[in-house]
């Protein structure tokens, strides 16, 4: 007898042509700027010597905006000074670390639906990652 086992879901590359709408459903209409600050703010701080700036591309879930992800390196060396993580991973790792600590920073000062939601989304998907045991480490 041979059992299936479901595969894990995978994020997908947001294409070129509806980046522009990536945003504002990710972190609603009036936090788009903001959140996307966030996440470039949480990256400089969690990894100061190797993020400098660039590009990012975006990820969603079945149709579903998810995270953003630095293009500027492979791996990157982060440094969590609240819980004392320090440790290498991917870009779409980091991506998901700097996205979770931008929702949950921001969820603290803004009232939005799309922050809470972002978070349970992409907590859940992180919980299937490769390198999940280190996004956990990095946002614990």
């Amino acid at each position: 007898m041979t059992l299936t086992t479901a595969s894990t879901p995978t994020a997908t590359l947001v294409p070129e042509h509806r980046r522009m709408a990536f945003l504002p459903r990710l972190f609603g209409p009036r936090l788009l700027l903001i959140g996307e600050h966030a996440v470039f703010g949480f990256m400089e701080q969690l990894s100061p010597a190797d993020y400098g700036g660039g590009m990012w591309d975006f990820y969603e879930l079945a149709g579903t905006p998810l995270y953003l992800a630095p293009t500027s390196k492979p791996r990157f060396h982060l440094c969590c000074d609240g819980n004392g993580y320090d440790g290498e991973v991917s870009a779409d790792a980091a991506g998901i670390i700097a996205t979770l600590f931008a929702f949950s920073h921001l969820s603290f000062r803004h009232d939005a639906p799309e922050l809470s939601d972002g978070f349970a989304r992409l907590y859940a998907y992180a919980a299937d990652h490769p390198e999940a045991r280190d996004i956990f480490g990095a946002i614990d």
